[in-house]
């Protein structure tokens, strides 16, 4: 078969369209062809032909025609020594070069021109070099490229530190803006401040819509909450999609509700505040624009809030005071000085907050509004998150959230029963983890099914679930004691050294803040440890009811930046889901 087709070529190329021949000693070659090897060891090259620069030897010519006739031996020897597999060379001079080196009658009638020779220079220095015409040049030598440290390495830095911390790898962060000076900027304005003044606070960062309206003394004139509990019960938790379409169905009946409350009307309004980060960026979204589009359609001074800020200054907001003569709630408001009234707070500057919170877990030093310093944070969960977890690991119902059906079940249970692991126990800081702890209170639970030869479907007695919650509860509260009381004793060493209360006041207060800080037995547990200190320190926490998400707290967030000067332009203010403190 392999000679038919080695005939069939040979025909093809007398034929006169030949992809080889030979004409007054030229060698014919292709152009822009595809070369075919057949099993016979002849080449087939199909295209145009034109001829080659090159003239080769009658020889040459009659060995490359006389290699159809070879046997099988000599063909398999002329193919190893005529360079098949170069393919840097063409086919004439391939069966040139073999020839050449075995035939020395055998000569090349012209040559390939070589390359000239670069000219030499002459180094002077390391910035010039002399040319061989005697000019001098200066050498511009390229900048060597740094090389980027990959994105995985960029991750591996913080892998073990407290998350929600800036460590300049946030391109946003809260600062409330200022001058050259420190002085902060009102860019959209003030209320007067001689005398007290409103606002309409709005929340939506996660699945509460909320709006209030606070007056600058601390009471409360109206508010309206729109709970989304019976949404997402069936879920297991936040579904975001869903959350932003019920902020959309209720936002504006919050605020009306809120504002009938008070009974003012928003031209009756002083300023509008609107939480716009962090959380969940589709709903905070919601509120932010409807916030925007009302202080611009009645020109009011704006006021973007920080969502942990507002927690943390919810623990400033001064209780009410009961007028016994006419049962009216009041506070004390002192006459203005520097054109600004002045109202008593539950709590000053400086002081320490414990943040704990469904997203987050952190440890404060509050030294003013926008001023934040993090001592210690979560490396992984929240506490907040953990009592949620936990609740599903049990079945409970989470509809209104883990940490109170947790906290509720724990009650019934003995603290002692499960026998779990303080995290972090080796490690010397302040931060905090709770992703271990989850996974002990898994493996708990089904090591008990298995003594109780229970399936993994089945589930436990109510007896054996207030058990695990309630160890679970009682480990998760230790953890928090140890790291609050490292943060505590951390603080009164760096006073005696400081010595200087002038600068450096003592700071002997703890603020409790956020959703968990509604949970009874860590606020009785963390009295205790403050009142054990040989210096005692005083706790503050809001009211169970303020320390979860609402209205009010963007409200009086907002008063708090405006007394001291502080507001935000409307136009395009954005939402963040991650708005970490600017590092103090």
């Amino acid at each position: 078969m392999k000679r038919m087709i080695a005939r069939s070529i040979a025909f093809f190329l007398a034929s006169g369209s030949a992809a080889l021949q030979h004409q007054n000693g030229i060698m014919i070659r292709t152009t822009g062809v595809s070369i075919r090897r057949l099993g016979c060891g002849t080449t087939l090259m199909v295209g145009r032909v034109t001829p080659s620069r090159h003239k080769i030897s009658t020889t040459s010519m009659n060995a490359l025609k006389s290699s159809h006739n070879m046997n099988d031996d000599r063909r398999r020897e002329f193919r190893s020594h005529n360079c098949y597999h170069d393919s840097n060379r063409s086919v004439h001079q391939r069966i040139e070069s073999r020839l050449h080196s075995t035939t020395s009658e055998d000569t090349l009638t012209s040559k390939p021109p070589t390359k000239p020779q670069k000219a030499k220079f002459v180094q002077i220095n390391e910035e010039q070099i002399q040319l061989p015409d005697g000019r001098i040049v200066n050498i511009r030598r390229k900048k060597p490229k740094r090389k980027k440290k990959p994105r995985s390495d960029k991750r591996h830095e913080f892998i073990g530190l407290a998350k929600a911390v800036d460590r300049g790898q946030f391109t946003t962060v809260y600062q409330p803006a200022k001058d050259g000076d420190g002085k902060f900027l009102a860019k959209s304005g003030l209320p007067d401040r001689s005398k007290p003044f409103t606002v309409l606070g709005i929340e939506s960062s996660c699945d509460d819509t909320g709006a209030a309206i606070v007056r600058s003394d601390g009471i409360i004139l109206g508010e309206s909450l729109a709970s989304q509990n019976h949404i997402h019960e069936e879920w297991g938790g936040v579904v975001p999609g869903l959350a932003r379409t019920a902020h959309e169905e209720k936002i504006d009946v919050v605020i009306d509700e809120a504002l009938a409350q008070a009974g003012m009307s928003m031209d009756e309004v002083d300023a509008v505040g609107v939480t716009v980060g962090p959380g969940l960026e589709i709903c905070l979204r919601v509120g932010c624009e409807r916030a925007k589009e009302l202080a611009i359609q009645y020109e009011k001074p704006f006021v973007a809030i920080h969502h942990l800020e507002a927690h943390i200054l919810m623990a400033r907001l001064p209780p009410p005071l009961v007028d016994e003569d006419h049962g009216e709630s009041r506070t004390a408001v002192y006459p203005s000085s520097d054109g600004v009234h002045e109202s008593r707070r539950a709590i000053e500057f400086p002081f320490l907050a414990l943040l704990v919170s469904g997203g987050h877990c952190q440890i404060l030093k509050c030294q003013g509004i926008g001023q934040y310093t993090i001592l210690g944070g979560t490396i992984d969960d929240s506490l907040g998150e953990a009592f949620d977890k936990t609740a599903r690991l049990l079945s409970l119902p989470v509809g209104g959230g883990g940490g109170p059906a947790v906290e509720k079940l724990a009650l019934e249970g003995d603290p002692k029963a499960i026998s779990l692991t303080v995290p972090m126990q080796n490690r010397k800081d302040c931060d905090f983890s709770f992703s271990g702890l989850k996974t002990n209170i898994r493996r708990a639970t089904v090591q008990l099914k298995e003594e109780l030869g229970l399936s993994e479907e089945e589930e436990l007695s109510r007896e054996d679930k207030a058990d695990i919650a309630a160890s679970f509860q009682n480990v998760a509260i230790k953890h928090i004691e140890q790291r609050l009381n490292r943060v505590m004793t951390y603080l009164e060493t760096e006073e005696l050294e400081n010595n200087d209360t002038t600068n450096h006041p003592k700071i002997r207060s703890l603020a409790v803040v956020g959703g968990v800080a509604a949970n009874t037995e860590l606020r009785t547990r963390l009295q205790t440890l403050c009142g054990k200190r040989s210096d005692p320190w005083t706790m503050h926490v809001p009211p169970p009811r303020l320390c979860t998400d609402q209205g009010s707290m963007s409200a009086w967030a907002a008063i708090e930046r405006i007394m001291v000067g502080s507001s935000d332009l409307p136009h395009h203010q954005e939402v963040h889901a991650r708005f970490p403190f600017a590092e103090q």
